[in-house]
């Protein structure tokens, strides 16, 4: 029987064990980072990648210049597999672009940006379109759930916007959230990452918390297998959340001062790709 750190720490408990057993199951770690590589310092303040497995690209959103302002500076870079930067400004004429969503056909890479969402034309390139929600403040991150319909964050709002057909409305409001920003759809549930914890979207639009006590501003979210997921903190930390709730720490940005903004991943290399803001690169990890 595999024993997991929740596991010890609940037969330390039953059985009255030392403290010491207890910081034992605290400290043993079943999963690992292992850096593949890191691009070049070319990208500018990059917020979230999303992988384009059929063209084996990664496509990464640059702030460029204010975070929260409509200055006509921010782009979409495109990176190769292995971390060479093919363009760092590939399609240009954003504001200050957060969390990117492609659809399911892979015919459009969709971007948040300040006033709605921004459609792009992966074979061309260009902007084709932009989605309008007036009503946002903050619009954080992006996601598809494989079926036309979109959910975009607005973290100082405190809303999850559904946008269908063009056509967006509140899905979740103030009455649930804190300050939302990660999102994912998975196995036909929305997950959203708010007030420094992981949450799922239940039945009547209630969250459920899975983990908490990731504190510096919860950004990035994706699934590895089953119920587990990696959750990945602004500041700078990437969490590996387990289905039990129990979570460990994969790396601590803050021990080299690099930010850990909206992660991508590759489920089928297992590598996770994460944006270091102001550090200007996107560094691959494998997870192990």
């Amino acid at each position: 029987m595999k024993k997991t750190p929740a596991l010890i720490a609940a037969l330390a408990a039953t059985i009255g064990l030392t403290s010491g057993v207890q910081a034992l199951a605290q400290d043993q770690t079943t999963h690992k980072l292992t850096k593949l590589w890191e691009t070049e310092a070319t990208l500018k303040v990059p917020e979230s990648v999303r992988l384009d497995a059929k063209r084996k690209v990664l496509y990464v959103s640059n702030i460029d210049g204010q975070p929260w302002e409509a200055d006509g500076k921010g782009s979409i870079a495109k990176v190769a597999l292995d971390g060479k930067v093919i363009a760092a400004e590939w399609v240009t004429g954003l504001d200050c672009p957060k969390g990117l969503a492609l659809s399911e056909d892979g015919k459009w890479l969709y971007a948040a940006d300040i006033g709605g969402i921004v459609v792009i034309d992966v074979k061309k390139g260009k902007i084709r379109k932009k989605i309008a929600i007036p009503e946002g403040v903050q619009l954080n991150d992006l996601v598809s759930d494989g079926k036309g319909t979109l959910y975009v964050s607005d973290s100082k709002g405190k809303k999850v916007y559904v946008v269908k057909g063009d056509k967006a409305s509140v899905y979740l409001d103030e009455t649930v959230l804190k300050g939302p920003n990660g999102l994912l759809v998975h196995d036909g549930a929305l997950y959203v990452l708010d007030n420094n914890s992981l949450n799922r979207v239940e039945a009547d639009k209630s969250l459920k918390v899975l983990a908490d006590g990731m504190p510096g501003g919860v950004d990035g979210l994706e699934n590895v297998q089953g119920g587990d997921f990696l959750v990945s903190v602004w500041s700078g930390a990437v969490w590996y959340v387990s289905a039990d709730g129990s979570k460990e720490l994969l790396f601590d940005g803050k021990a080299v001062q690099t930010s850990t903004a909206d992660i991508g991943w590759d489920p089928s290399t297992k590598t996770v790709y994460v944006p270091t803001f102001f550090k200007n690169s996107i560094i691959a990890f494998k997870v192990e």
